[in-house]
């Protein structure tokens, strides 16, 4: 595997203005399906579009994944709760987890709600933490939270002040008998990130449904080893625009 340098991707600033991260997105919805990560008309992405992080831009209330378009993502402000009397109001449940999460951590710019089915069966478990046993799996070593506080369906203030302040500075949140929400800096590494760690859930279920001993790393080598992921970040641009290419050839109305 060779390693993609930063000249070979577009960086974080040529995806953050509002135009860019609003075909991203769409994109993102897109590709999901593909992926059979979405769930009937649920869940949300969300990417901020002001320096705050508090503006910031979600699809639509029970709108299917396979039709978002860059122009049907709705432009919310995380300090305006009247939003949710307007005739556009976002689903309670994204408005909770997300409007919480722009509000309060301004670092995480790109935020994926999901319920792919690995991470949402490891998220069953009584000890969902991700284990170290291969290079996937190490990845994210150091760099996921777990909520195991829930209460029902994520619609309360609460629930919402619970989960951003458990995922704090980490990119994955495994919230018990839930999901998986995955925080970015932009919409591929956000992208990357849930790639890989619904690889990563699959593979750990399947060496838990051995029934063998599993042969975790040690602490210090998977820290070595999520250490040498770093170098490989372009690999997200590179898969995320592979993507991307596939859409303009078969579903390119995804940019409208």
């Amino acid at each position: 595997m060779s390693v993609v340098t930063d000249v070979a991707f577009k960086g974080a600033a040529d995806r953050q203005n509002e135009e860019a991260l609003r075909e991203d997105l769409a994109a993102a919805f897109r590709i999901a399906v593909r992926m059979g990560w979405h769930e009937s008309v649920g869940n949300h992405f969300s990417a901020a579009v002001s320096e705050d992080g508090a503006t910031f831009l979600m699809n639509p209330k029970w709108r299917h994944f396979s039709e978002v378009r860059a122009s049907d993502l709705l432009r919310l402000d995380a300090h305006d709760d009247t939003v949710m009397d307007g005739p556009d109001a976002p689903d309670a449940s994204a408005w909770c987890i997300h409007g919480t999460v722009h509000r309060t951590n301004p670092k995480a710019r790109v935020l994926f709600h999901v319920h792919p089915p690995h991470a949402t069966a490891l998220a069953c478990l009584a000890d969902p933490s991700m284990k170290p046993v291969d290079l996937n799996t190490a990845r994210f070593f150091g760099k996921v939270a777990v909520d195991l506080g829930f209460g029902g369906m994520a619609d309360e203030a609460e629930e919402g002040r619970r989960i951003a302040e458990t995922l704090g500075d980490k990119p994955v949140l495994v919230m018990g008998n839930h999901g998986v929400s995955i925080a970015a800096e932009t919409v591929p590494e956000a992208f990357e990130h849930l790639y890989f760690f619904e690889r990563a859930a699959e593979i750990l279920l399947k060496a838990y449904a051995s029934g063998q001993p599993l042969a975790v790393m040690s602490d210090n080598l998977a820290a070595k080893t999520a250490a040498e992921w770093e170098p490989y970040k372009g690999m997200g641009y590179e898969h995320f625009d592979y993507w991307k290419r596939q859409l303009d050839r078969t579903e390119p109305d995804y940019r409208d």
